[in-house]
């Protein structure tokens, strides 16, 4: 499943691309999984609705929408897609009027890419924009969700936990301190923080030197705080590097992550550790995979 550096990086991409482009035509799939808001619903409410901005929120990819205001063309020539795409001025600082919210699920993909490209199987929906590009959104399992929000009916989306690359010292103390959880299960938890799945779990663990078997309520301040800034770490370098390409991940151009060439301990079982030669240990915990150093972590 996309982690946070993975959905940060595919927003980041969609987002240069597609800013101040407006959706003229959308088309659905029938198959019903990936509708969060019914399919006619979400087609209604897209259609003629300009992007002023598209950020992650936990592991959600989140388009804000608002009326278009006419600076880009309805149908340009082939010569002038890139030129028919302008920026909306101050859209950061619009107050968008809806929001298209995307969950990739296991294996979901949302590429920005042209009419002509061939539709690859499993694609289940398709934005026409005014630029002549597209955005498609492909998931050959169906664990994706796509939701459209009416901000003048509903609140906007958030996240359930604290943001791993914000959060503070104090606040990471305050989720874990009082629990009685595996330290792995914890950082799973999504509504203690939302974006860190299996991968990061474990690399950020090894980096703070903690084994993922302890509990939360044992680990002291000091090590509280190596982890939070080793896991931010982790991920700020994971999304340098375009995320893990473990699977099916690719960015919003179609193109796999470095970071998987990076890794110290996950998927590397019985490998020589990097940096004791201590053979890798994999232990299944809170349901999941987990890869350690038994000498590194303590």
């Amino acid at each position: 499943m996309p982690e946070l550096p993975e959905v940060e990086t595919i927003a980041r991409g969609v987002h240069e691309r597609l800013r101040g482009d407006q959706i003229v035509e959308v088309w659905f799939g029938g198959h019903r999984e990936p509708f969060k808001t019914p399919a006619a619903r979400q087609a209604r409410g897209l259609e003629g609705q300009a992007i002023l901005a598209v950020h992650r929120t936990g592991k959600h990819i989140v388009c804000e929408l608002g009326p278009a205001d006419g600076s880009v063309q309805s149908h340009p020539s082939r010569k002038n897609k890139d030129a028919a795409r302008v920026e909306h001025p101050g859209a950061m600082e619009s107050n968008p009027a809806a929001q298209w919210i995307v969950h990739l699920g296991m294996t979901g993909r949302l590429l920005v890419t042209t009419p002509e490209a061939p539709m690859a199987a499993h694609t289940h929906a398709r934005l026409s924009l005014a630029s002549g590009r597209e955005l498609r959104f492909v998931d050959p399992r169906r664990f994706g969700r796509l939701e459209f929000r009416d901000l003048s009916r509903s609140p906007g989306f958030s996240a359930p936990g604290a943001d791993p690359l914000n959060v503070t010292a104090e606040e990471f103390v305050q989720l874990f301190r009082p629990r009685r959880l595996a330290i792995k299960a914890a950082l799973l938890n999504q509504k203690l923080l939302s974006g860190v799945g299996n991968i990061y779990a474990d690399e950020s663990l090894f980096r703070a030197g903690i084994r993922p078997r302890r509990l939360t309520g044992r680990l002291t301040g000091a090590e509280l705080d190596r982890l939070r800034l080793a896991l931010r770490e982790v991920l700020e370098h994971a999304i340098r590097l375009g995320g893990s390409s473990v699977s099916d991940y690719v960015d919003a151009d179609g193109v796999r992550g470095f970071f998987q060439l990076e890794h110290c301990v996950y998927l590397r079982t019985g490998l020589a550790c990097l940096r004791c030669q201590t053979p890798i240990r994999r232990i299944l915990l809170a349901g999941r995979g987990t890869h350690y150093c038994p000498r590194c972590q303590m």
